[in-house]
């Protein structure tokens, strides 16, 4: 029997829309998370904690809103005997910048704010480098990186500074952008500041209490801090580390971000961010309310700035197709999956946070030292969970990496000393060098000399004291007197043509805080 050409064609209407809908059921489907991943996964993380020198490592996995993995490998504070729990607090720095954009996410609910808002009608005072950028720049410009300004640009202003969040942003008109308005990806922590100054303009009240009350009380995270100061009423504690050349990890100072508190300050356990994470994955809806809709979670899960996806990137990680940055969360994909992840880097204690939607998946790592390892974990837990892989080739390439720290640092050191000009002395007696200098953004830096050397102090900032090496010709090695994170650096003193001493530029090589920003004019001699 021959079918008519019409039956024919609706007969093979009907096996393409079945094979469609076999396809759509097939991607949706959720993956089954096997016991013995998880039994691989702990070893390995447990592996990792010894291997890479941490104090500690702190995880937890959700799933289909339940938490599947909650496990901490090691010591609050190395050598006390102290174990940490899912309970310890940990900076989760960064990944505050979700919290923020889901405070705004509310306001566009509640018809108080649009996201293309101007910010000016907001922050009135709220100026940049450039008229046009000032008057242009909208909320969802504010939460996206695509300021124009290099990544992390101006956060010196900020860091241990007695600046306070709006002198800051009041300071930072001064910056200068690398790249045109709305173009280039630069990674800002101080637009961030500014959406907290537009949450707080518009709810009247300041942001830590509304993100308390709408978000933390909500979730039910009773037992998170968003100021260090708050720690003292906590008990379950992990503390900061440093580790020393000799590979010792020490205990250091927390350090009070409050006043970027928008961008970086929330303190956290595994136990509540895995709270967090459910509420995120299920679009802003706990087990009684609905704190955003599913549509402000689609925009800020939508990629506004587009981020190269590097040689490196498609090297190690062959099904990341494209990078991006939505609103307050990193975007790519990994495994065939979308992928909304975030990291947070604070002083001796670095986390990461990665969310797979579709599988309705999400895993936070946290470690109480200054490494990468959160942030490999959270590339290779994702093959292990969602692939069935047994391999970590992230971690595998850190650990090789570390292995080459101590060799890597005697030769840069090399490097370094077979780059000084021998017999060059400085062209003045030190106490010529002394004087108060000045940054019209920052602020003043004091140079003294005590006995045989020279001291600064860069004044907004209690952590940047030290004393300066004389190198060669004007130029001194810079020797910090704190413990901290930030390396030995450079400082080069300029004379005008009077041959007098004019000012003062400082270079610390970190990828974190950039001192080149900052040029101090000479303004007041020493007595």
């Amino acid at each position: 029997m021959i079918l008519p050409f019409r039956t024919v064609q609706f007969s093979q209407r009907i096996l393409i829309l079945l094979s469609l809908l076999t396809l759509w059921s097939i991607s949706n489907a959720q993956i089954s998370i096997k016991p013995r991943q998880l039994t691989t996964l702990d070893a390995a993380l447990a592996s990792s904690q010894k291997n890479f020198n941490l104090p500690s490592l702190s995880v937890a996995i959700v799933h289909e809103g339940k938490v599947i993995f909650s496990k901490s490998y090691g010591e609050r504070m190395a050598g006390s005997g102290q174990l940490t729990t899912p309970n310890s607090l940990y900076a989760v720095a960064s990944n505050t910048k979700a919290f923020t954009s889901a405070a705004l996410a509310q306001l566009v609910d509640q018809g108080l704010i649009e996201w293309d808002d101007r910010v000016q009608k907001h922050l009135p005072w709220f100026e940049l480098y450039d008229p046009y950028v000032t008057s242009e720049m909208r909320i969802r410009d504010l939460l996206c990186h695509r300021s124009g300004l290099e990544t992390f640009s101006g956060d010196l202003l900020w860091y241990g500074s007695k600046l306070t969040s709006k002198e800051v942003l009041v300071s930072s008109k001064h910056l200068k952008p690398t790249s045109p308005f709305r173009t280039t990806y630069g990674y800002q922590n101080l637009m961030f500041m500014a959406a907290g100054a537009v949450i707080e303009s518009v709810t009247e009240q300041p942001w830590k209490g509304y993100i308390q009350q709408a978000l933390l009380d909500q979730v039910g995270m009773p037992q998170s801090v968003l100021s260090t100061d708050d720690l003292e009423t906590r008990s379950d504690v992990a503390s900061p580390h440093n580790e020393l050349e000799s590979g010792e990890q020490i205990p250091i100072e927390w350090l009070n971000w409050d006043n970027m508190a928008p961008a970086g300050a929330l303190i956290s356990s595994t136990e509540e961010m895995a709270r967090w994470m459910m509420v995120q994955l299920d679009s802003g809806r706990t087990a009684t309310d609905t704190l955003w809709s599913r549509q402000r979670t689609h925009e800020m899960w939508s990629m506004h700035t587009p981020i190269p996806v590097s040689s490196w990137y498609r090297n190690r990680f062959p099904s990341m197709h494209f990078r991006g940055y939505g609103l307050g969360w990193e975007l790519y994909t990994l495994h065939g999956r979308k992928m909304v992840a975030h990291s947070g880097g604070y002083d001796g204690m670095i986390s990461r946070q990665v969310l797979v939607p579709e599988e309705k998946l999400g895993m936070i790592i946290m470690t109480n030292a200054n490494s990468s390892v959160p942030w490999g974990w959270g590339h290779d837990a994702m093959g292990m969970l969602l692939e069935g892989k047994k391999e970590s080739p992230t971690i595998e390439f850190l650990l090789e990496r570390k292995r080459l720290e101590p060799q890597n640092r005697i030769e840069d050191e090399e490097a370094l000393i077979a780059s000084r000009v021998p017999q060059a002395s400085p062209s003045f007696s030190l106490e010529k060098y002394q004087g108060l200098y000045r940054d019209p953004m920052y602020g003043d830096v004091r140079i003294t000399q005590n006995d045989n050397r020279l001291e600064f102090d860069f004044i907004p900032t209690d952590l940047f004291k030290g004393w300066l090496e004389p190198w060669h010709y004007d130029t001194f090695r810079l020797h910090w007197g704190t413990q901290m994170m930030l390396p030995t650096g450079m400082a080069q003193f300029s004379m005008n043509m009077k041959g007098d001493v004019e000012s003062l530029d400082f270079d610390v090589p970190n990828p974190d805080f950039d001192f080149t920003e900052l040029h101090f004019a000479r303004v007041v001699d020493s007595e």
